[in-house]
């Protein structure tokens, strides 16, 4: 539960920290999301004529907020941020961009986290989003190659993946994208110190033995993955280990039903692992459409991958061979080369001074804050997964944007939380925004709920059975768009340009029953 006792930042009157640049600089040139305030938002700019873009400028960024702290001149910055991930370099750069005297610490780089390393970029850059992708794509060429076949491709011999070059490729990219995210901050004016911060009281931090003072500190250091205490478990791996493993493994065993634990079935089944899935539930992804859960589990299925349901892992067990058998409370499975632990992250609170000074924090220690991102230490802000709301990269993105204008623009900002939208890159892939079916019914009772179930085109020619399924739910009463919903090829992208339209979607179902298609895009 978040600290609800906080109050709402007060923005002082100081004089401007200091002038940007001698020239003047639209404000929404420094975020996207400043222009638009956020794509789930529900507000966006509209000039008074369809042929003028509506633009402000201005020469000076006012700095210094007071937030119930000591006036300025006696810290070493305005703002020192713990943790280099998606919402602590949005947050540095813009509050840097405002004027503000800031300063990041974050790990070395790895591929993999520990109490040691880590690496400008975060979760998402390094061991997430990005890499993940970059597996989704080769994994799916093996689809591709067999998709082939219909349009009159053939090979002479068979298609052949290196895993080697695969992950020396991946890990190449990674070391040139933590570059980047050093230059972004660096360019903004930021100081980047490495080493492990830890709070010492709530204006200093402990980097490597040295002592910084700060006005503000924030906190974001994101989530790691949690692999349950079970007998056995040191032989199993986690998400980070699965994105940076020697070989490609022969027979995988994947607990977890959520979105992670079924991108990754995805990607080891399209590179020609022997995929099984162990799920404590009935169904996969929980908390997600019924009818999306049900047809993605088909789909996979007819894919090749194996389904344990209802098991719930009670050990791993080791053979003198190196095999691994994954034990459940239904019997024993042998035979596994690797046995991965895809059952959820946890907030990377540990060893942080946290206690000590009297930041709250959840029994999963997820720190509490307030609807500015602030903790129960006025000093003292988080944004991102350490504060288990809704933990996705773009989210993490408007959350540290947000606390940069409260803190140094004179604009107390919330995030905006409505109608946010997501994506799981499984095989077939996801995008939603909006309820779920059953979550329509309990907020709105009477609804209506539009579906289409079809073969696209390209399966016409490839024999495959690939299906996409599209549903749209909306309010019987005043015709308001709840929620979208899709699974198929390119769903992430068809939502995420539906998503940025949607404070329009949800008013205007006409609108959206009625639109004339691009092109045909599916086939009796």
């Amino acid at each position: 539960m978040a600290a609800s006792t906080l109050s709402t930042p007060r923005l002082g009157s100081s004089p401007a920290f200091q002038t940007l640049r001698n020239c003047k600089i639209p404000i929404h040139f420094l975020s996207f999301s400043h222009y638009t305030k956020s794509l789930t938002s529900g507000f966006f700019w509209r000039s008074s004529s369809p042929y003028r873009t509506h633009r402000r400028f201005a020469t000076t960024i006012r700095a210094e907020a007071t937030n119930g702290v000591e006036p300025p001149g006696h810290y070493d910055f305005d703002l020192f941020t713990i943790g280099a991930g998606s919402g602590g370099v949005r947050a540095s750069r813009f509050a840097a961009n405002f004027g503000a005297k800031v300063a990041v610490c974050e790990l070395p780089f790895s591929t993999i986290s520990s109490d040691s390393t880590g690496g400008y970029g975060g979760t998402c850059v390094l061991r997430g989003c990005v890499p993940k992708k970059l597996l989704v794509y080769a994994s799916k060429y093996s689809h591709e190659f067999e998709d082939s076949g219909g349009f009159g491709w053939t090979y002479e011999t068979e298609p052949k993946h290196d895993w080697n070059t695969l992950i020396a490729n991946k890990n190449a990219e990674l070391q040139r994208l933590t570059g980047i995210y050093k230059n972004i901050l660096n360019n903004a004016g930021v100081t980047l110190i490495e080493g492990r911060g830890k709070i010492v009281d709530p204006h200093t931090v402990d980097v490597n033995g040295k002592l910084y003072s700060a006005k503000n500190i924030l906190i974001s250091v994101g989530g790691r993955p949690f692999i349950p205490d079970i007998p056995g478990s040191e032989c199993a791996i986690d998400s980070d280990a699965a994105l940076d493993l020697p070989s490609r493994p022969k027979k995988i065993a994947i607990v977890g039903g959520g979105y992670i634990a079924v991108e990754f079935a995805g990607i080891f089944n399209g590179l020609k692992s022997d995929v099984h899935i162990f799920i404590r539930q009935k169904k996969l992804l929980r908390g997600f459409d019924e009818e999306i859960r049900d047809f993605l589990g088909e789909q996979m299925s007819l894919r090749g991958i194996e389904f344990h349901t209802e098991e719930t892992p009670q050990a791993i067990v080791k053979s003198s061979d190196g095999l691994l058998s994954l034990k459940t409370n239904k019997g024993t499975v042998d035979g596994f080369t690797h046995v991965m632990f895809a059952t959820g992250r946890r907030p990377n609170t540990k060893n942080l001074g946290l206690e000590e000074v009297g930041v709250k924090m959840s029994k999963t220690g997820a720190i509490e804050v307030d609807e500015y991102s602030r903790t129960s230490v006025p000093s003292i802000w988080a944004v991102g997964d350490v504060t288990d709301r809704i933990n996705l990269t773009p989210v993490a993105l408007m959350e540290g944007g947000a606390l940069a204008k409260t803190l140094f623009a004179d604009e107390p900002t919330k995030p905006n939380y409505s109608a946010v939208p997501s994506a799981v890159f499984s095989q077939p892939p996801i995008g939603q925004v909006g309820l779920t079916e059953e979550q329509a019914i309990k907020e709105y009772g009477d609804i209506d709920v539009y579906t289409s179930n079809f073969r696209p085109l390209k399966a016409t020619l490839s024999g495959l059975p690939d299906r996409v399924v599209m549903k749209l739910i909306v309010c019987a009463k005043t015709d308001k768009v709840l929620g979208l919903h899709m699974c198929g090829e390119d769903s992430p992208e068809i939502v995420q340009v539906s998503s940025s339209a949607w404070p329009y979607l949800i008013r205007y179902l006409s609108y959206v029953m009625f639109c004339v298609s691009l092109h045909i895009v599916c086939h009796p």
